[in-house]
């Protein structure tokens, strides 16, 4: 899982375009409001000329986020998104508990495996 100091390493750099996130809406939390944080693809990067960056957001379970501010955003690293594909037990006994992604994963890596490496052409 992603660290704290990677956390804030995004936020420094910012955050880009396809960028998955988890968005607060600030206004809902402080009211107390149900449905305050949702997933999100960051679509548009704004640059204002005072430094402040807003975001447009597409909420994935549908919806958009205009102008959110990254201090209530946190990217969703890929790793996190990854994980049970990097860590998928080998035995073809366990293939019934794997996500669709980690077979198909597994499935490629087997195909390419057997295969001699190719080396590039000699120059020359």
């Amino acid at each position: 899982m992603h660290s704290y100091t990677d956390t804030v390493a995004a936020l420094a750099a910012g955050f880009k375009r396809d960028d998955f996130v988890l968005y607060r809406d600030p206004e809902k939390f402080w009211k107390g409001e149900a449905n305050h944080t949702f997933v999100c693809r960051v679509d548009d990067v704004f640059p204002y000329p005072n430094g402040e960056i807003r975001y447009t957001l597409t909420v994935l379970t549908g919806g958009l986020v205009t102008k959110a501010r990254s201090r209530y955003m946190r990217l969703l690293p890929p790793e996190d998104a990854m994980c049970d594909i990097d860590t998928a037990p080998l035995n073809a006994g366990t293939a019934a508990d794997m996500t669709p992604a980690a077979v198909a994963w597994l499935t490629q890596q087997t195909a390419t495996a057997s295969r001699r490496p190719e080396l590039p052409p000699r120059r020359g």
